[in-house]
């Protein structure tokens, strides 16, 4: 890859359903497979669960349950992939079909939202880059995040978890 200007901007790419989607790239802390994952009762349909990677407590998204999409898209991996997402101290790991590449686009050929982009995904858009043939939708982290709970660590296998709050 090119080193670039600053007008250009570096997004890791990956497929939510059918859909092609754009990750800042500045956002992104890891990329890992979605193993030991405890459910959390209760939570909303969109968070598959949470899981200790590396020390952290990372709440799992499943994008294309947050996305209201039906079933897996081409090339979706039997294992699940997440990209893991730091938000104000709090961990997120977002689930994807397939991780796709690093692509970067030059910010003057971002287009706003097209007027028959799905409702969820205009939702959670920053705009679209229209490549060769298909579309890729850039996710604006912020708007995805800021509907999520904060990251809790699973209840231990021997009891419950240990609250930190005093109710």
């Amino acid at each position: 890859m090119s080193s670039g200007t600053a007008e250009e901007r570096d997004y890791v790419t990956a497929r939510v359903g059918p859909q092609l989607v754009g990750i800042p790239i500045g956002r992104v802390r890891d990329v890992f497979v979605a193993n030991a994952v405890t459910p959390v009762p209760l939570a909303g349909d969109d968070v598959a669960g949470v899981l200790n990677l590396r020390g952290r407590i990372v709440t799992l998204i499943d994008l294309r349950r947050h996305l209201a999409m039906e079933g897996g898209g081409p090339g979706a991996s039997e294992q699940p992939v997440a990209i893991g997402i730091d938000d104000g101290g709090d961990s997120y790991g977002l689930l994807v079909d397939c991780l796709d590449e690093v692509r970067r686009f030059a910010p003057g050929e971002r287009q706003d939202n097209p007027v028959h982009l799905d409702a969820a995904l205009a939702r959670v858009s920053a705009g679209v880059h229209h490549l060769e043939d298909e579309l890729v939708v850039l996710l604006d982290m912020d708007r995805i995040l800021e509907t999520m709970p904060p990251a809790e660590a699973p209840p231990r296998a021997d009891g419950p978890a240990l609250r930190t709050d005093p109710g």
